[in-house]
């Protein structure tokens, strides 16, 4: 007898092969048949007009700090994600001295936009190395499965002390250090090293990252570690220094190929996004990519199904008028007194004639594009649009606040002022940042069609008073299978892409596909009806910190290891998940 069948359902396998109808057994936490499934149920899930697939494996996360207190790791446990890569980017929390706690907190806070409160409360630092953090992750349960990544900067920050801070350079001795270190936690079954080099990245503070100038033999000292083993990953993020010529791509390149090598050859990912100052980019990236491939190396890189933006709002991190002296005067206020003097004629008229003052810069945790997005609102308005109750990701100029105010003939920042009182003040602008130099997504359908693209990038757990990515997943297949009026993705290639493809390139062969002896992690879709809801901002993180959720409605059902995690978009209570061991 089955534990369960799942009944009826339209089977969209995972392998990339055309559709079929069937039934799925599981028993003990299993798929054992798939097709005409003969044996009786203790249980049955109806999934006549619905499409079974595998569930989701996300690549790109940063649930680490609140792994440690929360079992659910919402919202990608509700978006179908069933297994969880964090650690991205080079930021975590371990392994760490108590003294340096405080630090990776800051780093955190201000890299991934996670409250610092938040998380200070809720980690519960029952750890110093890497694998005893992997085991209090593990004696926790969770809704999904999860995989941890060494974070470079926690390496460097252990190994270095103030030193990483500063970003001296480290001595050999260092490295040797941080190798060992890393060498540690793969063979407790951490699945890869992650190192961040974006100029975006800054502590809250303001200060760079650890890792953010690393040298290329420091980069593959560390690397060594994974010789002569057959499991884990490289992931890296960079800007590549486009803004100082081609010969910094090359080298910054280069460095990565170095830290590749030395890493005896396992596969590597890279965050691959197109920037308006320099379009073309992530095809340079696209290319180097593809001749590392030739040489018998895997390299993936890892791609966004939208813009990556930013939702501002009164309720959010970031807004357009965060940095006007008017504002600023209210700023304090609680949100139903801000929205209430805002709508007073006067305080308008006079906010709206003013220029911001600097919020980036020395001891803030904002890039200096926040600057310049703020001090130029007239013209990035033609790339600012509101979100809409039904969010739409792929406006056109024509929904701009520019059109709306030349329309209406209004100043541009009248009408933006205007929008953000919408909904008393809980409304939500979208500002794609990268990604949308056209002004649509066809250059994101050039990505996602690469055969060396990676569906990730949802950055599942941060940016929580900016963004929602998270429900990266869904928006993969509502726009890109179903919605899109042109340029559509086979149903059962996006399904493969974001299944099959990201477990594998983790070197997970028990999920990802529905086939007999795989894990049942399964997900029943109402696809037909499938939507994303309006992201909400909600307190319920440690010390009253808030964050964007975002849900959807068509999940019928989300299995883990043969368990209803989430029914009809809602968690159930069941918590199946665990910590995946690489390698084992």
């Amino acid at each position: 007898m089955y534990d369960l069948k799942i009944v009826g359902g339209t089977i969209v396998d995972g392998t990339g092969l055309p559709r079929f109808r069937g039934d799925v057994g599981i028993r003990d936490g299993k798929i054992v048949d798939v097709g005409a499934c003969a044996e009786p149920a203790k249980a049955t899930i109806d999934a006549d007009g619905a499409i079974v697939a595998p569930g989701w494996t996300d690549i790109h996360t940063h649930y680490d700090g609140q792994v440690s207190w929360d079992e659910e790791l919402a919202p990608s446990s509700i978006h179908g994600v069933t297994t969880a890569a964090m650690g991205s980017c080079g930021v975590g929390f371990a392994p760490v001295r108590p003294t340096d706690r405080k630090r990776l907190v800051e780093l955190m806070e201000g890299v991934e936009d996670i409250p610092g409160t938040a998380l200070s409360e809720g980690i519960s630092w029952e750890w110093e190395t890497f694998p005893e953090y992997m085991a209090a992750l593990d004696r926790m349960p969770h809704t999904i499965d999860f995989l941890c990544h060494v974070p470079h900067d926690a390496l460097r920050v252990y190994a270095m002390g103030e030193r990483a801070i500063a970003s001296e350079p480290a001595t050999e001795d260092d490295v040797a250090a941080m190798r060992a270190l890393l060498r540690e936690a793969l063979e407790a079954g951490a699945v890869g090293f992650s190192t961040g080099r974006s100029d975006n990245h800054r502590s809250v503070h303001g200060e760079w990252t650890p890792a953010s100038e690393a040298s290329a033999r420091e980069l593959a000292g560390i690397a060594s570690a994974f010789q002569g083993l057959g499991h884990g990953v490289l992931q890296a993020v960079s800007d590549f220094d486009v803004l100082h010529g081609d010969e910094h791509f090359e080298r910054e390149w280069g460095l990565l190929e170095q830290m590749l090598e030395a890493a005896g050859g396992r596969p590597m990912s890279v965050s691959t996004m197109q920037r308006d100052h320099q379009s073309k980019q992530w095809r340079w990236i696209f290319e180097r990519a593809s001749r590392c491939v030739e040489r018998g190396y895997d390299v993936r890189c890892q791609v966004a199904p939208r813009g990556i933006g930013v939702m501002l709002g009164l309720t959010a991190t970031f807004h357009p008028f965060m940095g006007f002296p008017s504002f600023k005067a209210i700023s304090q206020l609680p949100l139903a007194e801000r929205v209430q003097r805002m709508r007073d004629p006067a305080l308008k008229a006079k906010m709206i004639t003013e220029k911001s003052e600097p919020v980036a810069g020395d001891g803030s945790m904002l890039p200096p594009l926040a600057d310049f997005f703020l001090s130029n609102l007239d013209m990035v308005a033609m790339r600012l649009f509101r979100l809409g109750e039904e969010p739409n990701y792929e406006p056109t100029v024509q929904m701009s606040f520019a059109a709306e105010a030349m329309r209406r003939g209004e100043p541009v920042l009248s009408v933006i002022y205007d929008a953000m009182l919408e909904n008393d003040g809980a409304s939500l602008l979208y500002f794609p940042v990268y990604n949308y130099s056209g002004m649509n997504l066809d250059v994101v359908h050039e990505m996602l069609t690469h055969p060396l693209a990676l569906p990730g990038l949802s950055d599942g757990g941060a940016h929580v008073g900016t963004i929602c990515d998270a429900s990266f997943p869904t928006f993969l297949l509502t726009h890109w299978a179903r919605d899109r009026e042109r340029a559509r993705l086979p149903l059962e290639q996006v399904v493969r892409m974001q299944a099959h493809d990201t477990a594998r390139f983790l070197g997970l062969d028990d999920r990802g596909t529905i086939a007999p002896g795989q894990r049942a992690d399964l997900n029943v879709i109402d696809f037909d009806h499938l939507r994303l809801m309006h992201p909400v901002m909600q307190k319920d993180l440690p010390a009253g910190g808030q964050r964007l959720m975002q849900h959807a409605k068509g999940y019928l059902a989300t299995l883990v290891r043969g368990e209803v995690i989430a029914k009809d978009g809602a968690l159930t209570g069941a918590r199946p998940g665990r910590l995946v061991r690489a390698g084992r």
